[in-house]
């Protein structure tokens, strides 16, 4: 009995832990710079964004220098998912950590390429962007850079307009 017990104890004990959701798996594509689709290791692909900030979209300025950044972190990279809801239109909300450490919102903030969330900002995050607007990395190049949801408005205005 001592020994199954040992056994169960050692078993259990190598499991890793993970929170209900969180998932373990591969970035497969790099959508944008704040959305990956990710095989999971139970063979299920999960598109996910990042939570927390915003980056310029693919047709803005530096939205392709976002993308490109996180593929060059990310692609193909084992990662740890830990999902943190949903956002108003459904899309699955994520802190994503390459090999379980690595935050690449923190790397996409310091070079600017990255935007704190509109809504309730992180203030850790937006102490990284308020230092790379400060050093005029990336995005703060620009004397007066369009957030992602204004753009996505102005583009969803202009749609209205032309129908």
């Amino acid at each position: 009995m001592k020994k199954l017990n040992l056994s169960l104890l050692i078993f259990f004990a190598a499991i890793p832990v993970l929170a209900n959701d969180d998932i373990t798996g591969k970035v497969t594509t790099v959508i944008d710079g704040n959305t990956v689709e990710i095989l999971g290791d139970d063979n299920e692909k999960h598109k996910v964004i990042l939570t927390g900030i915003d980056c310029p979209e693919l047709t803005q300025a530096f939205g392709e220098n976002a993308k490109r950044h996180l593929e060059k972190m990310m692609l193909n990279k084992k990662v740890v998912v830990k999902f943190k809801g949903k956002d108003m239109w459904g899309n699955r909300l994520a802190i994503v950590l390459i090999k379980g450490e690595t935050d690449p919102r923190i790397d996409l903030l310091k070079e600017g390429l990255a935007w704190t969330s509109e809504r309730n900002p992180d203030p850790e995050l937006e102490n990284l962007r308020i230092r790379a607007q400060e050093k005029r990395k990336g995005l703060w190049k620009e004397p007066t850079p369009t957030p992602p949801w204004t753009y996505r408005r102005e583009q969803t205005m202009m749609e209205a307009k032309s129908s």
